[in-house]
């Protein structure tokens, strides 16, 4: 598959790139698809949730009625979890959401997020490109010649690129990452990704080992 690679103005540079078959080709793996995304979404989870438990409880331990014949449910102490103000019963503890995910799966659900995009014709080549200080309207202009305008956009750089992280933190639909970072929730969640020239080496590099 071939894409054609404009510059910043949205013009045409008269090069083409040929993107990867064996990462925008492939067939798409919805389920590796759905774990990769469950993993990013559980290690975003602070899981800090807790509640007491009857030995944590502060309260008097005295036996507060009969063991039979009252009625109701047996309880010792005011601590019971029967009774308003108690401990609860199997309640939330800190703990981590994580999940191991082979790296063969996790490669698999990025390749077949970027099959997806290229299936949609949703991704832009630009020529490499950058700025010489963090500004808003520069790159508002770099995205209305694109004609990336009202949509989801995720611009994919070859490395860190603070001057261009900066530039677009402010528009609330782009997002920017660097190719080494690149994962499947993004992919996904952006209408277009328009990605740098060279940075599809890295992905070829990250996604082909």
């Amino acid at each position: 598959m071939e894409i054609s690679v404009l510059n910043i103005k949205g013009q045409e540079t008269g090069r083409k790139v040929s993107l990867n078959d064996a990462i925008y080709a492939i067939e798409p793996n919805d389920h590796a698809i759905y774990l990769d995304v469950k993993l990013l979404m559980a290690n975003k989870r602070q899981g800090t949730a807790k509640s007491k438990e009857r030995s944590e409880i502060s309260g008097s331990t005295r036996k507060l009625g009969r063991q039979k014949g009252g009625g109701g449910a047996r309880r010792g102490d005011i601590n019971s979890p029967v009774l308003v103000g108690g401990a609860r019963v199997f309640g939330p503890q800190p703990r981590d959401y994580g999940f191991k995910l082979n790296k063969k799966v996790r490669q698999l659900a990025r390749k077949s997020a970027l099959a997806y995009k290229a299936q949609e014709n949703a991704i832009v080549v630009v020529e490499d490109f950058s700025l010489e200080a963090p500004k808003t309207k520069s790159m508002v202009e770099i995205i209305n010649n694109l004609k990336v305008n009202g949509k989801k956009s995720l611009f994919v750089t070859p490395g860190a690129d603070k001057t261009v992280y900066l530039s677009a933190r402010n528009l609330e639909r782009v997002n920017v990452t660097a190719a080494n970072a690149l994962n499947t929730y993004n992919v996904l969640n952006a209408d277009v990704m328009v990605v740098a020239e060279s940075a599809l080496n890295v992905i070829d590099a990250n996604l082909t080992k």
